[in-house]
């Protein structure tokens, strides 16, 4: 009987709304603490070779374009105020107004791995590229393929997530365009908005790291 009373939404485990958002909230951060040790490892990485090769890191990253990442940065800030605004829509019970919030979050998304694509598919061409596969030779320095060993790592290993952020940015869409969340229950879009901002704090230490040496 305790259970048929609970809302369509609370998990038959949970006493009520609020012990599942804060059990959805725990899950999230320690999944976000294994994120943050994932790109923590690669930043050791970036600093070690930089000690190595501070001259050759600092000819490198010339080539790579300031304006794009900069724009790509005023991208992604203003994408993570779009995805917290569809939260604050949802409190208020606003649907209409988080879906076409989320919308924005979706195309903000693309439009930065849209702008990496033309800056890979720009270094691809010049044979700017990591090891091996590294043949451009404007570059006053010694192995400049490990600063793009570390730029295609890094910058590589953020997009991906930039393309599951959009894939559950999708889902939650899907489901509020559903009518399955209101001011009572909106944790998904919560806990999606919490990976996103993470996702944009990580490009925020990418970008002066990377293009911004010196």
């Amino acid at each position: 009987m305790e259970h048929a009373e609970h809302p369509k939404f609370l998990q038959h485990h949970f006493t009520d709304a609020e012990q599942q958002a804060e059990s959805a909230k725990l899950g999230m951060w320690i999944f976000l603490l294994t994120e943050i040790l994932l790109f923590g490892g690669l930043f050791v990485f970036y600093a070690i070779f930089r000690s190595w090769h501070p001259d050759m890191f600092y000819e490198a990253h010339k080539v790579l374009s300031v304006p794009l990442g900069t724009l790509n940065t005023f991208v992604l800030i203003t994408s993570s105020l779009t995805m917290a605004l569809s939260i604050r829509a949802m409190q208020l019970n606003n649907r209409k107004q988080t879906i076409w919030y989320l919308v924005a979050t979706l195309l903000l998304a693309a439009t930065f791995l849209v702008v990496k694509y033309f800056e890979y598919h720009h270094k691809f061409e010049l044979g700017q590229l990591p090891g091996r596969f590294y043949t451009y030779e404007g570059i006053n320095a010694v192995n400049p393929h490990i600063f793009f060993s570390v730029y295609f790592t890094m910058t590589g290993l953020h997009g991906i997530h930039v393309l599951i952020g959009m894939i559950v940015i999708t889902w939650v869409l899907v489901r509020t365009i559903k009518n399955d969340f209101s001011s009572e229950y909106y944790t998904p879009i919560e806990m999606t908005g919490l990976y996103w901002h993470l996702v944009d704090l990580i490009w925020i230490f990418l970008f002066p790291l990377l293009y911004l040496i010196g």
